[in-house]
Formats: C-alpha cells, sequence, structure tokens
C-alpha cells in the first residue's frame, strides 16, 4: 500500500512522470524520498519558494551517446552510453558506471537520483551522478572488453575532471574496466588525474578496502542499527542475495563480527548450507573460477543448491539483500517476517520493492535503506579521491576504521534525524530528510543555479 502523498508533493510526483514517461525505476526512487518529506516542508517552507523538490529531481546534465567497437571477428558493435550529472550542490558528480544488458536512462536516472542523497549522507564534498552502458561484459574477451572501454571514455573524458565528475565502478565496471578506462582518458588528455576515476588497481592509484567497502559499509550500518535496539550482529542466522563482490564482503564482515551466514545466490538459485557458508570456498568458485554459484553444492557435500530458488523462504534473523533493484517483493517480506527476521540492510540499491519497504515498516522491523546501508563503496571512493589529492596511500587498516566511523556517522544521521522528525527508529524518513536536507540547503545558498 503506497503511502499517500499531500497535494503539492503529489503535484511533484505527477509532474516527474509525465516529463520522463516510461521511466519506472526512476519513478518509484522519486516517490519513495517524497513520501518523507512532507514535515521537512512544513519546517522549511522556503524550499517551495525556491522549487527545490522541482529542481532536485531533474538532472543538471543527462549525457547519451553512441560506442562503437569492434570485435574479435572484425564485426563493428554498437552500443549506447549515459552519464546523468544530477546534482552539484554539494561537491563534483560522483558516482559509478554500470555495464549490463538491462541499462537504459530510466535505470541510470534512478541510480543517480539514489546518489545524490547517499554521497550527502557521507558527509563528503560530493554530488551525485551515475552513468553506463547496455553492453554486456560476459562472455567477451580481454581485448573486446579493452576495445569497447577505449570507445566508452573516448567519448566520456571530455565531460570528466576531478573538479568536475569522477566516475567508479558499478555492476560489470571491475578494477580491469576502470584500468582500460583510465589509460583512455590518460592518452586522450595527455594529464595522469588519478583522482578523475575511483576504484583503480592498488598499484596505479587505487585505496584499500575499496572492494569490501560496500559489503563491509552495509554490515557496519547493520551492526549500529541492532545495537541501537539493544543486540548485535553476533549470533545471527543472516541471509545475503547475490554472489558477487558486494555480497562476498558482506558475507565476510558478518562472520568477523560472529554472525553466520547460511545462504546466498545467483541468477539461477541458490545455495543453503546449515552450518554456515564456506566463505573461502565462495571466494574460489565466484573470484578465481568466476563460475555459478551451484558449483558450492557439488563441493561442499552438506549444502542444498535450489535451482530458481527464493533465498527470501529461508528462515533467519537478519537479511541483507546485495544483488540488484527490486528482487525482495512484498511477498518476500511477509515471508521473512513470518519466519522470525528482525532486521534488514540492503547492499544493492533499491532491492526492495516500495510494497516491502512499507511491510517492513509497518512491521517495526529494522530496516535500513540501500542510500544509507550501502553509502560504504561511495565513501571509500571519496577516501581513494582525498589518497589521490595528496599523493599519499593508506594501510588497510587505517581505511576501515575511517570506513566504519564514516558508516557510524550515517546511522546516527538517519537515527537522530527520524526522531527530529516524529518517526523514530524508521530509517527510511531519517535517510532520506537528513540527505535532502543537506543538498536542499546547499542548493538554496547557490541560488538558481
Amino acid at each position: 500500500m503506497k503511502k499517500r502523498l499531500d497535494e503539492k508533493l503529489e503535484l511533484v510526483f505527477q509532474d516527474v512522470i509525465s516529463r520522463n514517461p516510461g521511466e519506472g525505476e526512476f519513478h518509484q526512487a522519486v516517490r519513495e524520498v517524497l513520501e518523507s518529506l512532507g514535515p521537512v516542508l512544513v519546517k522549511y517552507p522556503e524550499f517551495r519558494q525556491h522549487k527545490i523538490l522541482e529542481r532536485i529531481c531533474e538532472p543538471e546534465r543527462q549525457i547519451i551517446f553512441r560506442v562503437p567497437w569492434q570485435d574479435d571477428q572484425g564485426e563493428v558493435r554498437i552500443n549506447r552510453g549515459f552519464r546523468v550529472q544530477f546534482n552539484s550542490a554539494l561537491g563534483p558528480y560522483k558516482g559509478g558506471l554500470r555495464f549490463h544488458p538491462s541499462v537504459y536512462l530510466g535505470t541510470i536516472k534512478f541510480l543517480g537520483f539514489e546518489q545524490i542523497f547517499k554521497n550527502a549522507l557521507t558527509g563528503m564534498p560530493i554530488g551525485g551522478a551515475k552513468g553506463g552502458s547496455d553492453f554486456d561484459p560476459k562472455h567477451k574477451s580481454e581485448n573486446e572488453i579493452m576495445r569497447f572501454c577505449q570507445s566508452f571514455m573516448t567519448e566520456m573524458h571530455r565531460h570528466l575532471g576531478e573538479y568536475t565528475d569522477v566516475p567508479a565502478g558499478d555492476i560489470g565496471v571491475g578494477t580491469r574496466e576502470i584500468g582500460f578506462m583510465f589509460g583512455q582518458y590518460k592518452r586522450l588528455t595527455n594529464r595522469y588525474e588519478s583522482g578523475v576515476l575511483t576504484g583503480k588497481g592498488l598499484d596505479w592509484g587505487g585505496a584499500r578496502v575499496r572492494r569490501e567497502a560496500t559489503g563491509y559499509g552495509a554490515v557496519f550500518f547493520l551492526n549500529e542499527m541492532l545495537k541501537s535496539r539493544g543486540t548485535s550482529v553476533e549470533g545471527k542466522t543472516c541471509l545475503v542475495s547475490g554472489s558477487g563482490n558486494v555480497a562476498i564482503y558482506t558475507m565476510e564482515k558478518l562472520q568477523q563480527l560472529g554472525g553466520k551466514t547460511v545462504a546466498c545466490s545467483d541468477s539461477n538459485g541458490v545455495i543453503f548450507d546449515r552450518k554456515g557458508l564456506d566463505l573461502n570456498l565462495i571466494k574460489q568458485i565466484k573470484e578465481v573460477e568466476r563460475v555459478r554459484i551451484s558449483e558450492y553444492a557439488v563441493r561442499q557435500k552438506r549444502a542444498k543448491y535450489f535451482p530458481n530458488g527464493k533465498i527470501w523462504e529461508i528462515p533467519c534473523d537478519v537479511a541483507l539483500p546485495c544483488a540488484t533493484q527490486n528482487e525482495l517483493t512484498g511477498k518476500d517480506a511477509k515471508t521473512l517476517v513470518k519466519n522470525g527476521c528482525i532486521a534488514v540492510a540492503e547492499g544493492a540499491n533499491m532491492p526492495t520493492t516500495s510494497e516491502g519497504v512499507h511491510y517492513f515498516l509497518d512491521a517495526k522491523i529494522a530496516f535500513a535503506p540501500g542510500k544509507a546501508a550501502n553509502a560504504g563503496g561511495v565513501a571509500t571512493s571519496a577516501l581513494e579521491m582525498q589518497q589521490n589529492a595528496s599523493r599519499d596511500a593508506w594501510d588497510f587498516a587505517y581505511t576501515e576504521t575511517k570506513l566504519a566511523d564514516i558508516m557510524k556517522q550515517i546511522h546516527r544521521r538517519c537515527h537522530d534525524t527520524a526522531e527530529e522528525f516524529g518517526t523514530p527508529g524508521n530509517y527510511v524518513n531519517g535517510a532520506n530528510i537528513a540527505g535532502f536536507l543537506k543538498v536542499a540547503k546547499a542548493m538554496a545558498a547557490l541560488g538558481l543555479v
């Protein structure tokens, strides 16, 4: 059941729909934020006067371009590239690049819109953006990926800069792809501008903990959220959807804090190990061999594999959706609560449908929205920018301590803001309002730009 918007907010939302037809994920992300903002506009009526809402829902710049490249058979291929530079009130645009066949303008806009508030919550001086392409790196050779990345950066480089726009990786874009793009940027600009991309390799300007950051950060936030309710991750039975980078390092930090992950998944199915997943085996399968998660059940005989299974049907204390948007539905939310789940933390971007979010909130489940819980990735990217600017490199322990502190601060902002605006324990409201206020105040201060 959708929360009813007040009349003026409904007008803003209908305008967003009419101006951006067919972009369902973007509409969902905008509405989710607007649902929290009624009390804010009562307290700060000047935001209506400055048309902050209307401005924040309209990207400052949308770039769409052709990406021609040649495959190993000599055939010319054409993909489409995107960069949506959404809001720079707090600093240069910052947000990842996603290479996946499902990518279209609506995907990038929803991700970029979420990034505005996520970046604001970190307390770092970075604005919100997102980009990518409908290119699929799966089943492509190294040379094909390199040629695509070089073509992509040939157009993108004119829109980037360490004080303008600093992309990072996302789904389908790891250190390899960042390397190919950074090499092309250096070639085209004749500048070794380390701070123009984050997610780089450690040997050429990258930051420690970046690979682990999103998963670690989600668990740091989860633990703070549970501590506010008098408990912790220790001893909890956990489900983690996905088996990529975010999921693996979510499981690693859960294990380090005393939690037990009993199931994870990929697009083909779910593995379940009642005694707890063997993280080293998962890393071998997914990071080294890069095969399907079903292989885990072949090598670990006590585990069960459910092809096309639903991970959320397995009883747990804590659920962490770390795969993709809208993977956890209202029906799944009901099943989790019925089976005893007490907390949900989003490791992916908007992985829970609107119906699912509202069900968790109504059931008083501790629910951490992605814009707060998975902000560790972009926070560590901003730490990488700091190191690049100072020509410095920090060790793992120091960087992880910085990340843990940032996630604690994000939790505190969300927790305290929810209480201030009359909805204690509602981290959705807390995250939306805290992020919005920081950006809105900056936008008002900078004038009509």
